[in-house]
């Protein structure tokens, strides 16, 4: 699939959700604030779901992951898009001590204290294992927004039926 559609259809989604939150606020729309709170429930369980399934499935994940990796660089220079995902994230996302940044500026006897048998994608792997504590910590922290969206927008449901009860 194309990355310029998924990145697409993910905007859409994103626009509709904020869309919802921001006029059932504004205008204290009831029921576009209960489908600005479905929707962002949705979207947490579904990547809450999404986490389980990657850790309990850590493996088929590790292979599909290296599956999508080789038939992406088959077809590097197919597809733009797919060229620009690929070399912007070997740019941005890979840690660069993993493998080997810098190596040939040094001298050949140092340089071979720096060569890695294992591959970027098993050193991360490694490295997100070694590290679970602190990767759950910066998923909790990051999923605390939606959190505090789905609770602030139910209590803004709740002012507003508290405020039409009583007007009534």
């Amino acid at each position: 699939m194309d990355p310029a559609v998924v990145l697409v259809a993910v905007g859409v989604v994103m626009f509709f959700i904020t869309f919802c939150g921001c006029v059932g606020a504004l205008r204290e729309n009831i029921r576009l604030l209960r489908a600005f709170t479905l929707c962002l429930t949705m979207v947490f369980l579904t990547q809450l779901f999404i986490g389980v399934l990657g850790f309990f499935y850590s493996d088929q994940t590790h292979d599909a992951l290296g599956k999508f990796v080789k038939k992406a660089i088959v077809h590097y220079r197919d597809d733009l898009d797919l060229q620009n995902l690929l070399d912007y994230i070997q740019k941005e996302a890979v840690i660069n001590t993993m493998c080997g940044f810098g190596v040939q500026a040094e001298s050949h006897s140092e340089a071979h204290k720096f060569i890695y048998p294992a591959g970027c994608a098993d050193g991360a792997v490694l490295w997100i294992q070694s590290h679970l504590v602190l990767v759950g910590a910066l998923t909790l922290v990051l999923s605390l927004p939606q959190i505090a969206g789905v609770v602030l927008s139910q209590i803004l449901i709740t002012q507003i039926q508290d405020e039409i009860g009583s007007v009534l």
